[in-house]
């Protein structure tokens, strides 16, 4: 009977159970609690992670066995030596999706002077690419992907039948030989070195005893189908681990693969922390008399209609925040933050003007300034020459800081003609929460 029984239960099973059971039990479990069938659970995507480290870990004879034997001790080495790490940390380690620097278990023995032996295997760190639409609206991922796994012929051992491996002859079973080095003309030292023949193991095989699948390596390159899912309100950079799901060494648990999110610039938004930010432009008729239309196409597909508040004059770049539509917030994919718009006022063309009575049109707009008063006593006259501010400002400030990098214009929600576009805060002052 198993010391402990909890990856059992969660892929429910029973304790004996044969590694086909342990296959079916688990498709059929991330069937039904896979986060696309589960899209109102905020907690489907860590149970689904779950399951698939519990599988991994019962679907491998010698972790399952591990664990059998210990339990969650056991996979961390705590259960043979007394030097693991807490089980709870494990499990969170495993679980949590959190990842972290290597973990260490009991004593290497001969191997390398008296080292520390790692109490899993090395993580495979994947970025991968994703658009903020997949950020906003999750996605899941199914892809193939080649590991390293422990030779199923040999058992791990690297010897063929009952061979055993010698004493490594260049270090004589430690693992590791002396090299010396050149201090100064006079004084040469000596350090520790691995051993390059046997690989710090201290034994080899000869050839004839070698395992003949692969080839004494005690490891042999397995392909395997994995799926991952992106959640809503997931961020850039954000860290998706598939617990045990990496390359196996003999004698201790496979490491995690973890890929690391990495979202591209997108055309129309910004992101900061919940919130996001967009342009949109409107014509001078908008801007004059007000408007009642589709501004925003969202990044789930949606039309976002807007109405301006009647008699409300718009200024370029004035700005208005449009509550609870910004990006999904991790793990409360039903709350969302907020988007910001700035507004840019399109004027009309030169064929426009050429096409109305300007004489007319005059009469309806705000007259023209006059000269200041009093008049300087030197005037100077200047061509009038088109330029693009864009260039000026890009030698100010490098492109690859965007709008968020400076915070947002002292415009951007504050002073009287800041427009929110919510009656019961007519007083506030719209603000960005950065991440």
């Amino acid at each position: 009977m198993p010391v402990e029984i909890e990856l059992y239960e969660l892929l429910g099973v029973a304790v004996d159970a044969t590694e086909d059971e342990i296959k079916k039990a688990y498709r059929k479990k991330a069937k039904e609690h896979h986060p696309d069938k589960n899209i109102n659970d905020p907690d489907a995507g860590q149970k689904f992670q779950e399951m698939a480290a519990a599988y991994e870990i019962l679907s491998d004879a010698e972790s399952r066995e591990m664990y059998d034997m210990h339990g969650m001790d056991g996979l961390t080495g705590k259960g043979s030596a007394g030097h693991g790490m807490d089980p709870a940390d494990l499990f969170a380690h495993l679980f949590g999706g959190g990842g972290g620097g290597p973990m260490f278990g009991f004593d290497y023995g001969p191997g390398m002077g008296g080292g520390r032996r790692r109490a899993k295997g090395e993580d495979s760190v994947i970025p991968y690419d994703v658009t903020l639409e997949d950020l906003y609206n999750g996605k899941s991922v199914k892809m193939n992907m080649e590991k390293e796994v422990v030779c199923g012929l040999c058992k791990g051992s690297g010897a063929r039948g009952n061979a055993k491996p010698k004493a490594c002859g260049t270090c004589d079973g430690k693992g590791w030989t002396y090299v010396q080095t050149q201090i100064s003309p006079a004084r040469i030292g000596a350090s520790r070195s691995q051993c390059r023949d046997c690989k710090g193991v201290g034994e080899k095989l000869k050839e004839k005893d070698r395992c003949k699948k692969c080839k004494g390596e005690k490891i042999v390159k397995e392909k395997t189908r994995q799926e991952i899912f992106i959640e809503k309100g997931m961020a850039d950079r954000q860290r998706i681990v598939l617990a045990g799901a990496g390359d196996q060494e003999p004698g201790i648990p496979a490491g995690d693969v973890i890929f690391v999110l990495k979202c591209s610039p997108h055309d129309s938004f910004e992101r900061s922390g919940d919130d996001l930010l967009t342009h949109i432009t409107i014509t001078l008729s908008e801007a004059l008399l007000g408007f009642s239309r589709i501004l925003i196409n969202h990044l789930d597909g949606r039309g976002i209609k807007v109405s301006s508040p009647p008699g409300k004059i718009i200024k370029p770049d004035d700005s208005i925040i449009l509550r609870g539509e910004g990006m999904p917030i991790y793990k409360r994919p039903d709350q969302r933050g907020d988007l910001y718009v700035i507004i840019g006022v399109d004027m009309p063309d030169e064929q426009w003007l050429k096409s109305v009575d300007q004489k007319a049109l005059a009469l309806l707009l705000p007259p023209k300034k006059l000269d200041v008063e009093p008049l300087p006593e030197v005037v100077d006259e200047a061509d009038y020459e088109s330029s693009d501010i864009v260039d000026v400002r890009a030698r100010s400030f490098p492109a690859s800081q965007n709008f968020f990098d400076h915070g947002f214009p002292s415009q951007f929600g504050e002073g009287e003609d800041a427009w929110v576009d919510d009656e019961d805060e007519d007083d506030e002052e719209p603000e960005c929460r950065p991440q």
